[in-house]
């Protein structure tokens, strides 16, 4: 008994005599925490490549020169997966602000880290819009910037619907893909995440580029309509804010 409670005298006497104190402080955090810059990168890279697929498609007079319709969701998809995968598994792979607040709702997120996110999204996006516009500055100006608006022949109304429906489909796909009991039940899940949501925004480009361009994005939307900039886009702006965000609202609500 007096060994061993000599042992523990002298282990004591060696954490002391380490640290001075009987506990470890953790290590200081970071002044600027890297995951926003993820977040700005990650959507300046998605917004650079799909919008200069959406302003090469339509610099073509014919569209079979061309990466046509279907290319064009095919760019915002399959961005969508690439960069998910990339980043998924350091920083949550937040490239949509409707996504990040569909998880905020659902509690996955603070109020704190999702404000930062959306901040880092929307400016990484209007670098990537702007990038593209360095590279393509005629045809940008002349042909829409890749700006999302209501087609001609459609309402207001009906443009909104189209973004709360799309929205849904995305923001539930990735609650679904994304699902712990999911994960437990199946451990290659984690592995195809970032595919079922590449394909929710394919699909979904599908169905809503000819209402609305498509946004489900906002801030895939607000990039190219800073840097555009003309007054006629921003009337129907709100509607690439309010429809992703009713749709994940719905989304979130759904899924729990």
């Amino acid at each position: 008994m007096v060994k061993e409670m000599g042992k523990e005298g002298s282990f004591e006497h060696e954490i002391h005599g380490q640290h001075g104190r009987d506990y470890v402080d953790p290590p200081p955090a970071p002044l600027l925490d890297m995951e926003e810059l993820k977040q700005f990168v990650a959507t300046l890279l998605f917004l650079y490549v799909s919008v200069a697929t959406v302003i090469g498609y339509k610099s073509q007079a014919d569209p079979c020169a061309t990466v046509g319709f279907l290319g064009v969701a095919w760019a915002f998809g399959g961005m969508i997966f690439i960069l998910v995968y990339c980043t998924a598994g350091i920083s949550g792979g937040h490239i949509n602000p409707a996504v990040t607040f569909g998880l905020l709702l659902a509690r996955k997120l603070s109020l704190v880290r999702a404000v930062a996110y959306m901040v880092s999204q929307c400016l990484g996006a209007i670098a990537g819009a702007g990038l593209v516009k360095a590279v393509m500055k005629d045809d940008y100006n002349s042909l829409g910037g890749g700006v999302n608006s209501v087609s001609s022949g459609y309402s207001k109304g009906t443009a909104l619907g189209a973004e709360i429906i799309g929205t849904f489909v995305l923001v539930y796909t990735v609650f679904s893909a994304t699902d712990p009991k999911r994960k437990a039940r199946y451990s290659f899940v984690p592995i195809l995440v970032p595919l079922p949501i590449g394909f929710a925004v394919f699909v979904v480009h599908l169905a809503t580029i000819p209402i609305t361009g498509t946004g489900i994005n906002p801030a895939r939307s607000l990039g190219p309509a800073v840097i555009y900039n003309k007054k006629t886009i921003w009337d129907d702006h709100w509607i690439f804010w309010a429809g992703p965000f009713l749709g994940a609202l719905a989304a979130a609500l759904y899924h729990q």
